[in-house]
């Protein structure tokens, strides 16, 4: 309390501790503010549409009405879900950067091609792919890599080839849906057609499981060796038919060329001796 001539000094003194103290509070709340907007750019965006939950690294995208793969998922996430969307392909840089991701889901969407090497960008962490029910037909090694998660194939109208079974023989397939890989079509052997045929036309394994087929004895690859042995015997026996024809073309071209020649030549008119040319003749000089 100010009393006597200490009274203006005091009320200097509080006045300057007042501003101090509002000073204080404008500081801190600026520091405050700008470590909120590092904070923000530092961490982590959610991709639009999108769900994530930081605790455990999942990024949750389903029925999300999603077309193609979001962009902006997180390097750090583990478990990613697009099951059930509306996505036709996948890219080959689609999953690049997600080094741990673990669970990788997309089942339940239009899916019917990958680009080559489109998984190749999957971390060695990768424990679950799930490519369940979609309008896949056809797969190679090259579009999968050298991914060995568990992986679901079933529910995919499958074209059965000597790539598939190579695919399948490659691949962890879950052992619990691999009877669901079925051949809606399949390549078609000796007598059955064309090798050339659309691959859209069912062979006599449509319907059939691929891993029952391969168990029985069938296989594709050699179907497909043989067919091309077949189509490459065809297509020399038609260059050789071809060739001699040709010849033969050719010779009976030069044999009435060399007739209307001779022909020719019988109706040129034989040249007269004279009277000097022949008394010349008939007395020896």
């Amino acid at each position: 309390m100010c009393t006597g001539w200490y009274e203006e000094r005091c009320t200097s003194v509080s006045g300057r501790r007042r501003r101090g103290k509002g000073l204080d509070l404008h500081s801190w709340l600026r520091v405050s503010l700008l470590f909120s907007a590092l904070w923000g750019q530092a961490s982590p965006q959610c991709p639009d549409s999108c769900h994530c939950d930081w605790d455990t690294a999942t990024v949750q995208c389903s029925d999300a009405g999603l077309r193609e793969i979001p962009e902006g998922i997180p390097p750090e996430t583990v478990s990613l879900h697009l099951e059930r969307n509306y996505i036709r392909s996948i890219p080959e840089s689609a999953f690049s950067g997600l080094l741990h991701l673990r669970d990788l889901y997309l089942s339940h969407n239009r899916i019917d091609s990958l680009a080559s090497g489109a998984l190749r960008h999957l971390g060695p962490e990768l424990r679950l792919l799930d490519l369940s029910h979609n309008q896949l037909r056809q797969g190679s090694r090259e579009e999968f890599g050298s991914t060995r998660a568990k992986t679901r194939l079933y529910h995919n109208p499958w074209h059965c080839d000597c790539a598939l079974q190579e695919l399948m023989e490659t691949l962890n397939l879950e052992p619990e849906t691999v009877n669901g890989i079925v051949c809606e079509s399949s390549v078609r052997g000796l007598g059955e057609g064309s090798r050339w045929e659309d691959p859209g036309s069912q062979g006599e394994n449509a319907g059939q499981p691929l891993v029952k087929l391969l168990d029985s004895g069938v296989n594709f690859c050699s179907l497909q060796r043989k067919t091309t042995d077949v189509a490459m015997l065809v297509t020399m026996f038609v260059w050789f038919f071809m060739v001699i024809v040709y010849v033969v073309y050719y010779v009976r071209q030069n044999q009435a060329e060399t007739r209307r020649h001779l022909e020719y030549l019988k109706s040129l008119p034989s040249p007269r001796k004279t009277p000097t040319e022949t008394d010349t003749l008939s007395t020896g000089f």
